[in-house]
Formats: structure tokens, C-alpha cells, sequence
């Protein structure tokens, strides 16, 4: 993350992402998959590095590049795009708003006050529970722990979508974009910027 200045002078953070380019491995149809999509690879990777069944599944799209990541994006017309094609940046400009999906830093297993933000017991007179939930069961009835109570347990590690974000400026030169806001997911991690599904 970093900051800019707007041109009316307003402090706005942003986190920087590199954002291509990806280059079309596979087109998918309704005709042969049921489904029209397309398959992008990012981020160059040895040749060395990658298994057999994959080495020529990257050199069916024509190419002799080998990626790190594959991901796959819905379109309309598939007919649009040819195997091989470079995706850059054409496709955002300034001002667009986008949803942004990551991965979570995990936390192992962690307890209420840092999973849930409850704010503990008290910390004098007496008190022996600091960080513990407090009561969590009922009486008579219904006599057990009512589902989705909010307890220790795995926090993070999982997928997380942020809506309508804004794009505050694209360097395209650099394959570089710019999004208002914080992200989800650690440094360097792989976020999918996707046109968003909900306007607001």
C-alpha cells in the first residue's frame, strides 16, 4: 500500500497491483464445456518447474511460456479472443469501480478477542477470565450451544471479495493499477480484479 494526492488535493491510500500481463492458455465454449470462459496464465515460470501434463497444456495455446497461475474468467463472446493473446489493461480505466478477491492471511487457531473483536473480561476485582468468551450455553432450554455461535477456532486462510472498489490510476507501461483501499490478502499474494457484480 501506498498514497496518493487526488487533483482536488484529497489524501487517498491505495495498494499497487500488478496486474498483468496474462495470456490466454485456453478458450472454453458452451458448444464443448457447457460454459464460456477463458483460461489466463500469470507470472512466468521455469520450464523446468512444471510438470509433463501441464508443459503441453501451455503449449497448445502456441506459446512457449510456461505460468504460475491459471484462473478462469466468464465472457460473453468467446469468438473475441484467440489463443496466445496478451490481456492488458485496456480493458479498466480511471474511475471504474471493480470487485477485488483474495486470500486471507492465516491465523491458525485463534481465540474470541482476535477472531470475533469481543473486548474481554475484566482486567482487576477479582477477575480470572481476561480473554475467555464468558457464558456460552443456556439453561433448561433449549439446553445447549445454539448454531453459529461465535467461538475459538481457525481464523483466516479463506477466500474474501471486496465490492466496489475504485480505481484511482492505471500505469499501463508498467502493467500497474491502483486501487483505493486495502485489499484482502498479504504482500505480494494473487488477487483476481473482476468488473463488478453488484453496482452501487
Amino acid at each position: 500500500m501506498t498514497n496518493l494526492f487526488s487533483s482536488d488535493s484529497k489524501y487517498l491510500p491505495v495498494t499497487v497491483v500488478q496486474a498483468g500481463p496474462c495470456v490466454v492458455i485456453q478458450i472454453k465454449t458452451s458448444a464443448t464445456d457447457g460454459y464460456n470462459a477463458l483460461q489466463l496464465g500469470f507470472e512466468e515460470k521455469k520450464e523446468s518447474r512444471i510438470k509433463k501434463p501441464l508443459k503441453g497444456h501451455f503449449k497448445k495455446s502456441g506459446g512457449e511460456a510456461c505460468f504460475a497461475y491459471l484462473r478462469e474468467f466468464p465472457v460473453d463472446d468467446p469468438s473475441e479472443y484467440s489463443l496466445g493473446q496478451t490481456i492488458t489493461l485496456d480493458s479498466f480505466k480511471v474511475g471504474d469501480s471493480v470487485d477485488v478477491t483474495g486470500t486471507i492471511k492465516g491465523r491458525g487457531f485463534a481465540g474470541v478477542i482476535k477472531r470475533h473483536g469481543f473486548h474481554g473480561g475484566g482486567a482487576t476485582h477479582g477477575s480470572g477470565t481476561h480473554r475467555a468468551p464468558g457464558s456460552i450455553g443456556s439453561s433448561a432450554w433449549p439446553s445447549r450451544v445454539v448454531k453459529g455461535k461465535k467461538l475459538p477456532g481457525h481464523y483466516g486462510a479463506y477466500r474474501k471479495t471486496v465490492r466496489n472498489l475504485e480505481i484511482v490510476d492505471i500505469k499501463s507501461e508498467e502493467n500497474l493499477i491502483m486501487i483505493k483501499g486495502a485489499l484482502p490478502g498479504f504482500r505480494s499474494g494473487l488477487v483476481v480484479i473482476n468488473k463488478p457484480k453488484i453496482a452501487k
